[in-house]
């Protein structure tokens, strides 16, 4: 008794965090499974991130609530990898991105993160899942999805086609269709009901109606949790040499990051805990890839789903994150064979929900009608990364987002006063830069040629080298017309 009541008052809130814990053990093992499956590495790989999400990052301080996981939103970026330079070197992109992430949050920049135009986020994640849902759909038809994103895109018809003269396709297709509706339907049952969680429960019932209706579905491939994990070989690490490597290093940890600090004050808004502290949670994630990277196994990041699922079920402290991955570690070591009987198109659907939550259609809506800028940013590197290539298109929305913020920053104003006698009054106000320096010049270059001039520059806050060349210019041309030179007035 004495014992009990000294762990209680240790641990006043282990009742609700157990609780809490056991939620989101049920709602990552589906996630992690499907995560790493789509990513094209072995299923025990997702689990082992899973499990380092739990026991490494969540042990850590920074965000008391939040649970790391491999994150859908890093899919379509590791299977390039994957693609591109083989399954060991995985690890060593991971460990380095960890690395990078760790010496960033000791250098205190992980607040500057939270500077990161929202809309540039929202395109990426909405970019990413446009190609996770339309990769997805791949092997919900039993057939290969092709490498670019633009190629997945396009050849979804022919593969639709192909499918209905081929019943082991139709099949894989009512599985994940089937687990879908599932997803959607699962918040309309009973409160004793979604005491089990969707995806848990989505995934159940697809892999009991293969059992019982023996249908011709492709299953995980089990490996065993020991035979998975594969430390990157000391040859991997020569491929560093490489400058696309560095570059899918840097947008690993990016993205990685943005995604969890993002999701940190999302998670805050959910509850009336602890704030996170930035700086602290970007070591947190660092030293969780670090692990995950020496283990050869998938990055990870901060996951919206599992830790609004956390926070949900009553959580109270990072305890319950500590235990969920406990329990996946449990499962991973003594249950690996349960995974061989889970269908693929039904971890197909799990993900095609979450690539559709990542897509704001609503949003984008509203943006339109009140910040068509923003809402042009998102569009433009969501359909970035969909045609070309997840970096490249991060870098584009980040270039917009620049230009579209100088373009509202360099607010300028001419005001030309004509009193009919005298010189001409023309009076600029406000930042002048070379990106409004078409609509300045036009304005003035309409002047009446004969007249004195009198520019006044004294309203202006800032006048860059190349406004100010383009307006000496302008008075030369001016006054060479025979009329009094320009008078140009500056701040004192």
């Amino acid at each position: 008794m004495t014992s009990n009541h000294s762990l209680i008052s240790r641990f006043p809130h282990l009742r609700q965090d157990f609780a809490a814990s056991l939620v989101v053990f049920l709602v990552a093992l589906p996630l992690c499974v499907g995560v790493a499956v789509a990513s094209g590495v072995p299923a025990e790989l997702g689990l082992v991130t899973g499990i380092v999400g739990g026991l490494v990052t969540g042990l850590m301080r920074g965000s008391s609530l939040q649970v790391s996981g491999p994150a859908a939103g890093l899919t379509v970026l590791v299977f390039e990898a994957v693609e591109e330079f083989g399954l060991p070197v995985l690890g060593v992109i991971v460990l380095l991105a960890g690395l990078l992430q760790i010496t960033m949050g000791l250098l205190r920049l992980g607040r500057y993160f939270r500077a990161i135009s929202v809309s540039v986020v929202e395109g990426m994640l909405a970019g990413i899942g446009l190609v996770l849902i339309a990769g997805q759909l791949y092997p919900a038809l039993s057939t290969k999805a092709p490498d670019s994103g633009l190629g997945k895109i396009t050849g979804l018809p022919g593969a639709f086609l192909d499918a209905f003269g081929d019943g082991d396709a139709l099949a894989s297709l009512a599985v994940c269709a089937g687990t879908i509706a599932v997803l959607l339907l699962w918040r309309h049952t009973p409160a004793k009901v979604r005491a089990v969680p969707g995806p848990l429960a989505a995934v159940g019932l697809a892999t009991l109606a293969v059992l019982v209706l023996d249908l011709p579905v492709a299953t995980v491939e089990v490996q065993g949790l020991f035979g998975a994990v594969q430390p990157p070989p000391a040859s991997a690490f020569g491929e560093l040499a490489g400058v696309g490597l560095l570059g899918t290093v840097v947008a690993f940890t990016l993205i990685a990051s943005a995604e969890s600090l993002f999701s940190a004050a999302a998670v805050d808004r959910l509850h009336s805990g602890p704030r996170t502290q930035y700086n602290r949670e970007l070591v947190a994630q660092g030293a969780g890839n670090t692990v995950c990277g020496l283990l050869g196994a998938l990055p990870m990041t901060a996951v919206i789903v599992r830790s609004a699922a956390n926070v949900q079920a009553g959580a109270r402290t990072k305890a319950s994150r500590v235990l969920h991955g406990v329990w996946l570690l449990l499962f991973a070591a003594l249950l690996p064979d349960v995974l061989a009987y889970i269908p693929i198109p039904a971890l197909a659907g799990i993900l095609i929900h979450a690539g559709a939550k990542l897509v704001p259609v609503r949003a984008l809506a509203a943006l339109w009608r009140e910040h068509r800028g923003e809402a042009l940013v998102l569009a433009v590197t969501a359909v970035s990364i969909v045609a070309v290539s997840m970096f490249e298109g991060v870098l584009i929305g980040l270039a917009l987002a620049v230009v579209k913020t100088a373009w509202e920053a360099s607010h300028v104003k001419l005001e030309v006063v004509d009193k009919g006698a005298g010189p001409v009054e023309a009076h600029l106000a406000g930042n002048a830069t070379f990106l409004r320096l078409p609509k300045i010049l036009d304005s003035l270059e309409s002047l009446p040629q004969d007249r004195p001039v009198r520019l006044d520059l004294s309203g202006l806050h800032h006048l860059d080298h190349a406004c100010r060349t383009a307006l000496e210019n302008w008075a030369a041309r001016h006054s060479a017309a025979g009329t009094e030179p320009v008078q140009l007035v500056t701040a004192a």
